[in-house]
């Protein structure tokens, strides 16, 4: 285990049960996942390329569109 993995499950270990629930479920998910390293498609690594252009030009969704993004989505 590392260092740092074992530092948080530390820190973990203080944290009220369902944040500690949450935690538990992302580690899940991962195992899940298994331990290959993930490899990005073409399709991904250009859309990727794209959107760090768009920061790199100042463009961003308003706090206000993106509320309404995720009312729409909820």
């Amino acid at each position: 285990m590392t260092k740092l993995l074992s530092e948080m499950f530390e820190k973990v270990k203080h944290w009220p049960a369902a944040r500690q629930e949450d935690a538990a479920l992302m580690l899940q998910e991962m195992e899940r996942q298994g331990t290959e390293i993930y490899n990005l498609s073409d399709e991904e690594r250009r859309m990727i390329d794209e959107a760090l252009k768009e920061v790199e030009r100042g463009e961003f969704v308003s706090e206000e569109e993106m509320e309404k993004f995720w009312l729409r989505h909820v």
